[in-house]
């Protein structure tokens, strides 16, 4: 197909998911249309839960494997839009509905590119496409669950809003439960030990401590206390100060590395609430940033976790749409950006797979 066919063919897929509910947990009727499609365009597509995956028709299991790879649930529509979000509505040239930029039209975008390379032969590379389910959770049964299944992966695009740009870096997540200890006593008298003013050095350290490696895309990491919670009655000494840090861990360390840190330096217990979300990212010199340079894209690091941070191979975020535009009311794509990606995408993966 031309590249205007394609994009034909991806536009109405997007206006199908779009006006399917598909919020994290709920996706099984997109997982359903996009089974279909690719059923339609002749393409044996496999299924784990709300997951999908097809391979090229010519697969070589001795040539290496890219994935190309996005997620088709939304979150749920805030109060403020002003259009049915289920309602897929063009006007003025953008596509407006709920997971239209994130990421309907990444995933339709890299589902056409599927389609441009699927029945070609002699090429250096296999390609796998996995449109999988709960990212915007972070969840279980999303990519992480069906990684196993895809076989040997060498590098991954990951669809996400970037304006066709290439996310070569982006920050992991890490979340502390923390607890400092005291003991209860009554406030009018000099008891207890008033666990808040325990927490207090811990919570100072994490506000001030630099670590001191300093990330060349992401720069330095960065570490916020976003919850505390202590004492019951304006009375009594409280015996414990609960609080919460989130972390954003660059490429210059590994979640195992921050976390060795803090339990080093703060009194209070730590509790890591997952160590799955590592930072991840793409050497400037592998061939598809290379090919991403040739055609005139930026590369930078980005501050958002997505599905990137669930692999443990090389991996580009890159997609049409702006990361701006992600959970925001009456979210659009424009018609441009999605032929436009697809183009792009087409133009880098040749530069690379093409004998």
């Amino acid at each position: 197909m031309t590249t205007d066919q394609l994009y034909t063919e991806a536009l109405e897929l997007l206006k199908e998911l779009i006006s399917i509910p598909s919020f994290s947990r709920e996706e099984d009727k997109t997982a359903d249309a996009i089974y279909s499609f690719l059923e339609q365009h002749g393409i044996n597509a496999e299924r784990q839960g709300n997951n999908i995956w097809a391979y090229n028709q010519h697969f070589n299991p001795e040539l290496p494997t890219i994935l190309l790879n996005s997620h088709h649930d939304t979150v749920k529509p805030n109060a403020g839009y002003t259009i049915d979000p289920f309602a897929p509505t063009i006007k003025d040239g953008k596509l407006y509905g709920l997971g239209s930029n994130d990421a309907g039209g990444c995933l339709v975008a890299l589902t056409a590119t599927f389609l441009h390379f699927y029945p070609k032969q002699n090429l250096n590379y296999n390609f796998v496409l996995a449109a999988t389910a709960e990212e915007e959770i972070s969840g279980t049964n999303g990519l992480e669950s069906v990684l196993s299944q895809l076989g040997e992966i060498n590098f991954a695009i990951v669809g996400e809003p970037t304006q066709m740009h290439l996310a070569i870096a982006e920050k992991g997540l890490l979340v502390l439960d923390c607890v400092a200890h005291g003991k209860a006593g009554h406030a009018a008298r000099e008891e207890g030990i008033n666990a808040i003013y325990e927490a207090l050095p811990d919570i100072e350290w994490f506000r001030n401590y630099r670590f001191g490696k300093v990330s060349e895309t992401l720069g330095p990491i960065k570490m916020s206390v976003t919850v505390v919670q202590a004492g019951s009655q304006h009375n009594v000494v409280p015996d414990t100060c609960k609080f919460t840090v989130d972390v954003r861990v660059t490429d210059a360390y590994s979640l195992e590395e921050v976390l060795a840190t803090v339990k080093q330096h703060v009194k209070s217990t730590v509790t890591p609430r997952s160590v799955r979300l590592q930072p991840s990212g793409i050497s400037l010199t592998h061939p598809i940033v290379q090919a991403g340079i040739k055609l005139g894209r930026n590369t930078y690091g980005s501050p958002t976790t997505s599905d990137q941070a669930l692999l443990r191979v090389p991996s580009v975020k890159l997609g049409p749409g702006d990361s701006a535009r992600s959970h925001t009311a009456d979210e659009y794509i424009e018609l441009q950006e999605l032929k436009e990606g697809i183009a792009l995408y087409i133009k880098m993966l040749s530069l690379i797979t093409d004998q």
